[in-house]
């Protein structure tokens, strides 16, 4: 009976030994399962969550790059040509012209119809097809600011003493204004070329016309139009030598109770008013500088710089240095051959240095053309009174 009891006790306890085997084994593989699966699950939410942060980056990046394209549009200006346009539009004095009748007008812009070269482009003659003779100017891409300010400028402010913008055509890639034809070229041609001769009291007209003209824009209802580059290339001479102000691609309007504005320095080297380089005011009295200098070349027929003497001096200290000598007939130019009047001359000349001065305030144009007027008088009666004097 132990023998049995014994054995059975074994056999229970190796069943027992097995089932808790089974148990365990089956527990483990129930357990292998579930992590299995717990694993699955956790790479799953791993992958979406990378692939949320990937659409999301790919979002931001997307309504960056549309952000900034939108700024662009706001900060950027339109087309060039679209700008013009647009002015144009506004402007109904100012007559588009086909870019057909351009060309037709200027032979294909042959080179024999160049009549000048300023720094916004080459300037052409041609007859339009009214059989009008005019002066093309070919705007270069970059100047187009040249076109806005001049027709924003000359469209609409007409005098006899300016030249006259006729139209404006605006192509894909490139702009032409129109301007009445001056036959008899500008100032400096007449000044400064050896086959070329303007008589005492022609030179007076001229200034007179040129301070007329600019006198007129510094008084404009619409507030003061300051030109920034009056010299004697831009002083344009009409059939009858009547001066006309030309080239406004540099102008600046000084609203009505303002004094000036401010600028980056811009004009020509020689006429350039020393106190807007300092100050980079824009106002008239940079233009009565310029002017002055001008008058200095009329009387004197040079250039503002003679770079060919050992030591070169402006044109305004030589005829401070000459007038304080009281030699101011030795400032008189070579081609007057001594056909002008003493009273007049000296006259013009201490205008002109009153214009340039750097020590006190300078004259209003209206106060120069009044001076001016008054030479001119002086000339007329001296050469009525003594005819072999002076030719006119």
């Amino acid at each position: 009976m132990r023998i049995k009891h014994w054995d059975y006790m074994r056999g229970t306890n190796k069943y027992l030994g097995l089932r808790r085997i089974v148990i365990t084994q089956h527990d483990q593989t129930k357990e292998g399962g579930e992590d299995k699966h717990h694993g699955i699950a956790t790479h799953t939410w791993i992958l979406l969550g990378i692939l949320l942060v990937i659409a999301l980056l790919v979002v931001s990046a997307i309504c960056f790059v549309l952000k900034r394209c939108h700024n662009r549009k706001k900060t950027n200006p339109p087309p060039k040509n679209e700008v013009i346009k647009d002015i144009l539009l506004k402007k109904p004095s100012c007559l588009e012209v086909p870019i057909k009748e351009v060309y037709t007008a200027t032979n294909n812009l042959h080179q024999s119809n160049v009549i000048g070269q300023g720094t916004a482009g080459k300037v052409y003659k041609g007859i339009m097809s009214t059989h009008q003779q005019v002066a093309i100017k070919h705007i270069i891409e970059e100047n187009v600011d040249t076109v806005i300010r001049e027709v924003t400028s000359l469209s609409h402010v007409k005098h006899p003493n300016l030249v006259s913008l006729l139209g404006c055509c605006v192509n894909e890639d490139e702009c032409f204004l129109i301007y009445e034809l001056c036959p008899n070229g500008n100032l400096s041609e007449w000044i400064f070329g050896k086959d070329k001769a303007l008589s005492w009291i022609r030179r007076l007209e001229i200034a007179v016309g040129s301070a007329t003209g600019l006198s007129f824009l510094h008084t404009y209802p619409e507030g003061c139009i300051v030109h920034r580059d009056i010299k004697p290339t831009n002083i344009l001479l009409g059939p009858n030598f009547e001066a006309k102000l030309s080239d406004f691609g540099l102008s600046k309007v000084i609203e009505a109770g303002q004094t000036h504005v401010s600028s980056e320095v811009r004009g020509t080297f020689g006429y350039l008013d020393p106190k807007y380089q300092d100050n980079r005011r824009v106002n008239s009295s940079g233009d009565v500088y310029s002017f002055g200098i001008v008058l200095l070349q009329i009387l004197s027929g040079k250039k503002v710089v003679n770079l060919n003497e050992d030591k070169p001096m402006s044109l305004d200290k030589r005829a401070k240095g000459l007038t304080k000598g009281g030699n101011t007939m030795e400032f008189a130019d070579p081609k007057l051959d001594g056909e002008y009047s003493v009273e007049a001359f000296d006259l013009t000349l201490r205008l002109a240095l009153s214009c340039t001065t750097m020590k006190q305030e300078r004259p209003s144009m209206e106060q120069v053309l009044v001076i001016l007027q008054e030479a001119l008088e002086i000339s007329t009666r001296a050469k009525a009174s003594s005819p072999e004097f002076m030719s006119a």
